[in-house]
């Protein structure tokens, strides 16, 4: 396959996690300026990466800083239990990227959701932004009586370009230099190139966001650079690419015939000699021209999605809030 030049036809993933698994070589060696650990209990798994340098940045095409995946294959089964656990490891990690930026208990912070709360795959950011702990207009209008343990948050929904007409980072441009946050949280929907990851993964980054950098949009991104604040990414992939799912149908075939009878060259013939990358191409090269690359998502996309906003809502009221105990959200999920 040597000949086909199908670097154009990769499929894009928003996940620093999977762009480092399509980095790795078949041996699983180790990628220079790429560091991370595994950390695996009831039910989660979580990968500490850290992208360390320029040379992390280009072996992966993710921006350097720290990312945090959650991967939770038992969160589509609704099981209440298994998301307050979740809420709970959420809380724990996030925690953790607040006092590696030093951000003080009092510090003003800012929630961005983006998205489009009227196309369900792509609510998250709004239903977050619904559910999360509102307080800075307690600490502007009565100071006073605020409790001890809370800060002031401040949240909001932008829309999406196609029906402001405004781009979302000049949005929050604006109420940031209103607002003076010393903190921005943003969370958007993200695009994944695994089934199994869809709606059960949660990522969280120091490096900000670009909205539909994962489906192809170019977009301003909502970075320290852009806004002069620093921003932590919250995301949730909630589609994945058709071709993905051809691709995954190939090596499910594949895995099949070796089971019944080893031989899987007569029926899978050159496919079978490729590799994922290779394989995933060459699906979205023969899908793209005839617009059939479709993002795809389960049909019980609105349970989930709502499931999950509520379980990053809390998580975001414990780690944010030291009068929230964040060793138990269960109140703050459902």
């Amino acid at each position: 396959m040597s000949d086909l030049d199908l670097q154009q036809f990769n499929v894009a993933t928003d996940l620093a996690l999977e762009a480092k698994e399509l980095a790795e070589s078949p041996k699983g060696g180790p990628i220079p300026g790429i560091s991370s650990e595994v950390e695996k209990g009831d039910g989660i798994t979580v990968t500490l990466l850290h992208v360390q340098n320029e040379q992390g940045e280009q072996a992966i095409g993710k921006m350097k800083g720290r990312y945090v995946t959650i991967e939770v294959p038992g969160l589509r089964g609704g099981d209440t239990a298994l998301q307050d656990k979740v809420a709970t490891a959420f809380a724990k990690h996030f925690e953790s990227f607040l006092k590696d930026l030093n951000i003080a208990p009092m510090a003003r912070v800012l929630i961005v959701g983006l998205g489009n709360v009227n196309v369900t795959p792509d609510a998250l950011g709004p239903l977050v932004v619904e559910n999360v702990m509102v307080t800075r207009h307690f600490f502007e209008l009565m100071p006073d009586q605020v409790a001890p343990g809370y800060r002031p948050v401040s949240a909001v929904a932008p829309g999406v370009l196609g029906t402001t007409g405004i781009e979302s980072s000049d949005i929050i441009q604006g109420i940031t230099e209103k607002s003076s946050p010393d903190l921005i949280i943003a969370i958007d929907a993200l695009a994944s190139r695994s089934l199994e990851r869809v709606n059960t993964t949660i990522q969280i980054a120091d490096t900000g966001i670009h909205p539909g950098s994962g489906i192809g949009n170019k977009r301003k991104g909502l970075t320290k650079e852009q806004l002069g604040v620093p921003c932590i990414a919250i995301g949730v992939p909630t589609v994945v690419y058709a071709s993905t799912i051809v691709s995954n149908a190939f090596e499910l075939m594949k895995a099949h015939l070796e089971r019944q009878n080893g031989d899987t060259n007569q029926i899978l013939g050159l496919l079978n000699g490729m590799d994922e990358n290779e394989r995933l191409g060459l699906v979205r090269e023969v899908l793209t021209p005839v617009g059939h690359d479709l993002l795809v998502t389960p049909k019980e996309v609105d349970e989930f999605i709502e499931d999950i906003a509520n379980i990053i809502a809390s998580g975001l009221n414990a780690a944010l809030h030291e009068a929230v105990d964040s060793s138990n959200v269960a109140a703050y999920t459902h």
